[in-house]
């Protein structure tokens, strides 16, 4: 049975249901795909904004559509702790959610549209795959998310080829560099569904929704996110030293303590309250860690910039 609906307004209750902490998947990758671009000299503000605005649409009706198909399946029922969790504690309507992210998915769609039209054909193909992912995730005959796919799912597309979209976007050509960069912020994204999943693994399991975390076992879960976590820095190191990224991109490194942190507590915690602070966590920790990687890199145009007026 539902628990009673909390009281809130009705922007209270859709700001929640749109899951805000998780939006760093969005503005990371947009934000490292500005640098490129800017670093390339083919940066464009309105195409830049118009680009953001459609990836947060597209992501928040991903994360209403899971909202309510884990809701209609019954992934819900045994959970103690989560985002959102609007349908189970009556805060919206099953008919309610579903209309958001109807909403929101067109909207997106629309706005990709309008890109393609000062885009390529390459545009097309991304946002048609992205809008797959975004359906598949948690509906349809074979849920990304129920059979062990939604890591490599956000891996692949919340981080290399986010960063790649909206970049061609911007300089309407293929690069192999935004690609690439976005490895690192694929990684990172990929552990906080990780983190997620590490916390609900008993619930999951209840219902047969076959995460990896319930595929792996826990065990070999907990490693998994520090392969997911460590494989981010590691992979920043490597596109430094193979110059792909700026040296000044390594001050990333001031969010290392906190990674340590979070990959004790995954590694030894069976407690699902902190276990669901430590999912909270991830996604601040994702956020910092592109936000300095950005940061790192304005600074080395900065530099150049300098020294090149000198």
């Amino acid at each position: 049975m539902n628990a009673p609906a909390t009281t809130m307004t009705p922007w209270q209750a859709w700001y929640r249901a749109s899951r805000p902490r998780t939006l760093t998947a969005t503005y990371v990758p947009l934000g490292l795909a500005a640098a490129v671009a800017i670093e390339q000299g083919v940066f464009d503000l309105v195409k830049f904004v118009l680009s953001l605005i459609a990836a947060l649409l597209l992501q928040i009706s991903a994360n209403l559509i899971n909202e309510y198909f884990d809701f209609r399946r019954g992934a819900e029922d045994q959970k103690q702790a989560g985002q959102g969790m609007i349908l189970k504690q009556g805060i919206l309507t099953p008919n309610q959610v579903l209309a958001g992210a109807i909403a929101t998915l067109l909207s997106g769609i629309a706005i990709g549209l309008l890109l393609l039209a000062y885009s390529g054909p390459l545009l097309l193909l991304i946002g048609a795959l992205g809008v797959l992912v975004v359906v598949t995730y948690t509906a349809g005959p074979f849920p990304l998310a129920y059979n062990g796919l939604g890591e490599v799912a956000v891996f692949i597309f919340m981080g290399p080829v986010m960063v790649l979209g909206a970049y061609y976007v911007m300089a309407v050509r293929f690069d192999w560099s935004p690609l690439i960069v976005g490895v690192p912020i694929g990684f990172m994204v990929a552990a906080i569904l990780h983190a997620n999943n590490i916390r609900d693994i008993d619930s999951d399991r209840e219902v047969n929704k076959r995460t990896l975390a319930v595929l792996l076992g826990l065990q070999a879960a907990r490693w998994e996110y520090v392969i997911l976590v460590g494989g981010a820095y590691v992979a920043v190191i490597v596109m430094v030293v193979t110059g792909v990224m700026p040296p000044t991109t390594l001050i990333v490194a001031v969010t290392l303590p906190e990674a340590l942190k979070l990959i004790q507590i995954e590694r030894t915690s069976t407690d699902v309250q902190l276990l669901h602070q430590a999912q909270g966590r991830t996604a601040k920790l994702h956020g910092r860690f592109g936000l300095w990687i950005v940061i790192g890199w304005f600074a080395w145009l900065l530099i150049a910039a300098v020294i090149g007026a000198a």
